[in-house]
């Protein structure tokens, strides 16, 4: 239990809280928990990331909420796993199969400047639930996106999926790539935002464990996040 004097310094807590979010958690419930957690009054986050992905999600404590955009608006790098040949709806493994688009991409095509349109079914995981529902999402405008670097990899013989790795601008949905790409999105991990890194976070089930004391150490400056 918090005392008073712990409460009010969390009140006035502002930063960058850096989280290794595991797959399988939407990242509408890390904010939740971290809120209630440690009785937090202005919790906002950095950028989404989906549910079936893992890896860098910033949260942003009372005055960080200021620099979202500083945030939002940097580059993004990922690292996963896509299986060609076929596709989903959703584009990722949690989709319904789908007919490959008549014009596929191929992965040295995917470089610079890229029209992007995001699928319009989603996979969600409901919070409570071990499964995945297929939410339809509704029509989506085309935007622009920028992929700066796009590797993959050779495709490994048990699984057929084949490793990569991206680096792209703000926006960029990996999901939809991959159903340009006549594939399966399998895994995804974001490893930075701008010069955050997922070398830097905390992950997540460690920090349910962190007492509210200690809660303050996690959390990175303002000052030295955005330098």
């Amino acid at each position: 239990m918090a005392n008073l004097t712990q409460l009010r310094m969390l009140e006035e807590l502002d930063g960058l809280l850096l989280v290794d979010k595991p797959a399988g958690i939407a990242f509408s419930s890390v904010v939740k928990t971290v809120k209630r957690k440690f009785n937090l009054v202005k919790v906002g986050h950095g950028g989404s990331l989906d549910a079936m992905a893992s890896g860098l999600f910033v949260v942003l404590l009372g005055g960080a909420n200021k620099f979202v955009g500083d945030i939002m608006g940097a580059d993004r790098s990922y690292t996963g796993t896509m299986k060609f040949g076929e596709t989903t709806d959703t584009g990722d493994r949690y989709g319904r199969p789908i007919p490959l688009p008549e014009c596929v991409m191929k992965p040295e095509e995917a470089k610079g400047d890229l029209f992007q349109t995001e699928p319009r079914f989603c996979a969600v995981r409901r919070e409570g639930s071990a499964q995945y529902d297929i939410a339809d999402t509704g029509e989506h405008t085309q935007f622009l996106a920028h992929v700066y670097r796009f590797e993959v990899g050779e495709k490994d013989a048990s699984s057929g999926e084949s490793a990569f790795s991206l680096v792209a601008s703000k926006g960029v949905i990996v999901r939809a790539l991959a159903q340009d790409l006549g594939a399966t999105l399998m895994s995804l991990r974001r490893t930075k935002i701008g010069k955050l890194s997922i070398d830097d976070a905390i992950p997540f089930d460690k920090l349910l464990e962190t007492d509210i004391g200690n809660f303050p150490s996690c959390v990175v400056p303002i000052s030295r996040a955005l330098r």
